[in-house]
Order: structure tokens, then sequence, then C-alpha cells
């Protein structure tokens, strides 16, 4: 029986939430105090950690609830009128209850929004009148790809489990190997910091401490970037075996995916995933065989952007508050209960069995202009076909927009940012720059989470970079008084702005170095990203240069 069996501690209060939540469709008073009463744990502990996570109900649910995506890209497709819509129906209907809410990681479907939590898009905004009078009760399926994509090794013949059984069938020698050829390949972190892979898998092992955990991050909730989302559904397989290889070569017999409570879907495709593979054998006491015993589960999360931020992932998967942590120390040595924990996001993962079966020396020859290997980008905005595409690292940002049809309506470009929301926007003439890190990097911007989002001719900058700003004020956990404080002020200094006094713009660098200085996360120190970048490339639009 391996450690962590003995070691979980018993059901935390973010667990203990959401099955009271499914069962009474919100977190009823009397259930409450009888989960308070039964494991001890004080009331304000419970509502302390209830009033943290946006999903959580603390009242009943209206018979219809209709949520709508206030954010960039869902900004540009007319969110605002379709919100309008939508309380327009509530006023003629009290059981419709109408509010905004952040990124619904479904920047391709723009304007995008859920009706009780199933989540829609454009194609659905017609029937907004009938699915508010009769809200669906299932949720869609998830995509099945019909595309071979390269990372797959499977989807040109291999065996089933080849990589996992490589590692498996040669002891240390081979988990040590394994680490080599992640080094080897340049595989970066994906989900937005590009840590060197094998490095981080490298420090996991040799970090004191048992028992030790595997995470993978699929939390992305910034907007623009839903990339993860189609690699769950797709390729769910390939994150499984990652994870599994990265739980052989750090010594973890247990391995979580933390997933956002919007990719319902996807999650269930994860979950079909899980189920054969423990039928193959390839999860569970024995794994094919082998002797180890791994385990891999589930944990959905009750929303929030900052989630997305490993050590406040760290702190709702032990039932508290999703606040970051200080760092050091870092989770490769005291992550999840204390113990080392290797993190790393979806798209890591699936590209781990290529890489382990194929060497890094391959993966590295794959991509183009000095890119290593392959990365799957989210692309949306002004173009013509918003969704996910698999390209050579070092595709340039062109390449990728004319993939995707190009830019809608026959628009010129105006700007872009390549990286998610909180990276730099560019401008058009920085089309041709090699979607990598240092070449984003060089440009003034970065390759972040991998997340082109697109601006056409006649978009005005201000209130487009007002609502990316607004995007972190509103996810900010406030933990940092100075993000806290700091980004409503910034928000306040562009809507002054948008009414003709320039005034606060001339703070906005030393605000902006102030939260980069003394916030503990990406969140704060990113914040003011958006609008610094358009008043340097745009300032004419944005009161002059700052």
């Amino acid at each position: 029986m391996p450690p962590e069996t003995e070691f979980l501690p018993p059901q935390n209060v973010v667990d203990a939430l959401r099955a009271i939540q499914e069962e009474h469709g919100w977190l009823e008073p009397e259930a409450l105090r009888a989960y308070s009463q039964r494991t001890s744990t004080p009331l304000y502990r419970i509502h302390g950690v209830a009033s943290f996570f946006p999903h959580f109900r603390r009242e009943p649910p209206p018979r219809c609830e209709i949520a709508v995506c206030r954010d960039a890209a869902c900004w540009l497709r007319g969110a605002r009128d379709l919100a309008e819509r939508a309380r327009g129906i509530a006023e003629k209907d009290p059981s419709v209850r109408v509010h905004e809410v952040s990124c619904l990681g479904r920047c391709d479907a723009a304007p995008a929004f859920a009706v009780n939590d199933v989540p829609c898009g454009a194609r659905h905004a017609p029937r907004l009148e009938a699915l508010a009078a009769s809200p669906p009760k299932r949720l869609p399926p998830a995509t099945r790809s019909k595309v071979k994509h390269r990372c797959d090794p499977y989807a040109v013949g291999a065996e089933p489990w080849s990589a996992l059984r490589k590692v498996l069938g040669g002891g240390a020698p081979a988990e040590e190997a394994a680490i080599r050829e992640l080094k080897e390949s340049g595989l970066r972190g994906m989900g937005g910091a590009g840590f060197p892979t094998g490095m981080k898998w490298e420090f996991v092992r040799k970090a004191a401490g048992s028992p030790k955990f595997v995470v993978c991050n699929a939390d992305e909730s910034e907007p623009g970037t839903f990339k993860d989302r189609e690699v769950l559904a797709r390729l769910p397989h390939l994150v499984l075996e990652g994870m599994l290889l990265g739980a052989r070569a750090v010594g973890a017999h247990r391995a979580v995916l933390y997933v956002r409570h919007e990719y319902a879907p996807e999650e269930r495709r994860f979950r079909e995933a899980i189920r054969a593979a423990r039928k193959a054998g390839a999860v569970g006491k024995d794994v094919l065989g082998s002797g180890w015993e791994c385990d891999v589960e589930v944990f959905v999360s009750p929303g929030g952007y900052i989630c997305g931020e490993e050590t406040a992932l760290l702190e709702a998967m032990e039932g508290r508050r999703a606040e970051p942590r200080n760092k050091p120390p870092f989770p490769g040595t005291h992550g999840l209960h204390g113990k080392p924990t290797l993190i790393n996001n979806v798209e890591t993962f699936a590209f781990v069995p290529w890489i382990a079966l194929n060497g890094g020396a391959a993966w590295k020859g794959l991509g183009v202009r000095g890119g290593a290997g392959l990365k799957f980008l989210s692309v949306s905005g002004d173009v013509r076909k918003p969704q996910v595409v698999e390209v050579p690292m070092g595709t340039t940002a062109r390449e990728v927009l004319d993939l995707c049809g190009g830019m809608k309506g026959r628009k010129n470009l105006k700007a872009f940012s390549p990286g998610g929301s909180s990276s730099n926007f560019l401008p058009a003439s920085a089309i041709d720059t090699p979607m990598d890190f240092k070449p984003m990097a060089d440009a003034g911007s970065m390759l972040g989470s991998g997340a082109l989002f697109v601006v056409a001719e006649g978009t005005p900058m201000l209130p487009l970079a007002r609502n990316v700003v607004e995007f972190f004020r509103n996810e900010s956990c406030g933990k940092c008084v100075p993000c806290r404080v700091g980004t409503e002020k910034a928000v306040d200094i562009l809507k002054d702005l948008e009414k003709g006094d320039r005034g606060g713009m001339d703070l906005m660098p030393e605000l902006s170095d102030a939260l980069a200085m003394t916030s503990i996360c990406g969140l704060g120190q990113a914040a003011l990203n958006p609008i610094l970048s358009a008043a340097r490339h745009f300032p004419g639009e944005c009161g002059g240069q700052v």
C-alpha cells in the first residue's frame, strides 16, 4: 500500500460544500450546520471558504440562471448586447436571474454564456429566449477529435501505453532517462511561466519527503485561453499518460487533475479516459503488471481565476480559500499537504508521451525558426475562425492567423496579444514574430499561455484595455492589499480617462511598479500590462505616452 493511502486527510471543506450543493442546489444552512457538527468544523471556517468561490450558492437558485461572459473576446463579439437581451427576459420573468461573469473558457464560441451551468455560445444566442423558458438539463458532449494530432504517438499506430511501458520496464535508469530526454527536448511549462519541464521533474524527484504528488492544472481561466479545454477533450489519454509518467519519474503514487467546474464536458471525457485506463490495467494497484501502484483522481474547482496559480490551487485542494502562498518554499518541495508536488498544466503533460517514446532531440526537431517541438494555441478575437491549432513552436503569429482564415470581415489587423490577457499588446507591425518564448519577449510581450487574441482596425484600444484590467480587478483574491486596491484604482483612472480626464494616467507606471513588486502572484504583477502596452503603441487613443 503506497504511503498516500494512510496520509490523506478526511474529506475537506471544499469537497463537502460541493456535495451539499449538488444535493440541495445551494448551500442549505441546515446541511452546513450538520456538516459542522459532524466534523467539528467551525461554521465561520465553512462560510469563509464558501464565500471565496463564485460557484458556491448561498441562496436558493432561480429556475433559470443566465451567466454572460463579459471579458475581452466576448466583449468584442457582442456580449453587452446579449446581456441586455438576457436582462430583458429577466424583467418579464422573475424566475430568471442574469449576471455577468468572468471568462468561461469558451472564447472560440464568443459571446459565451451559460444557462444553469450548461455552456452555450454564439450559435445558441438566437435561441436565448427559448433556453430561458426551458433550460437545458444536459451538458453537451466534449469534442471528439477526428484529427490526427502530431503530438499523439498513438494516432500513427503505436501500441497503447507504449511510453508508460517503456519507463516502467526499465526501472530507475529508465525514469532518469525520461527526465534527461525532457531536458533535451527543451519542453517548457505551457501554462504561462515557461519553466523547463525536465528541470522541474528532476527537482521533485530529488526532493526529500514522502509521499509525493502529481497535479495537472486544468484551471485555465484567463480571457482568450482555452487550449487546455480542447486538449482535455481531444487527447485525454495523452494527458493521463503524461501524469502517470510524471508520477513514476518523481516517485509518486497519486495524481490529481484539478479542473475548473466550467469544463464539465471535458471533465467527463477525462473520467472516461481514467475508466478505460483502469480497465486496461494502466491505473490502479498493479500498473501494467509492474507492481507499481498509482491512482488518478479529479478535483473540481469551485471557480475563480486565481485558482490557476499553483499555490492557490493547492490551498483549494486542502479545503481552504484559494489564496496564493508566499514563495519560497515552492511546490516542488512543499506542495500538497506540505509534501513534494509536481505541477504541470494539461498541454505540458500531453506532450510527454511523445517525448518518452521518440526522444528529446526528435521533439526539438519538430519546431521551426529555432523553436522546440509543437504548440497548441488558442486563437480568438476579430478572427474569422476562432479555434485551437496545433503548430510547430516558432510558427509566426501571421501564419497562425492565416490558419484561422484571417481577419473577420476582411478588416485589417490593428493589434494582438500573443499570450493571454496578461501579455502586452503588440501592434500589427509585429505580426511576423514567431510564437515562441524568446522572440515574443524580444518583441516586448510574452508567449504566456499561448493565446493569440486578435484586434481589428476600428476597435478602440482604451475601452478594450479597460475591459482586461477590469478582469484582473474582478478576479483579485484580495490577499495582497496593493493588488486589491491598486487594480480598483487603475479601473477608476481609466474610467476618468474615457471621460476626458487624463490626470491619473501619469500615475499608472508607478502604480504598475508597486503591484509588480508587492503582489504575491502573477495576477497583480501583470494586471496593468494591457493598458500600459496599449498606451505605448496607441498613445493617441490612450491619453498619450506614459
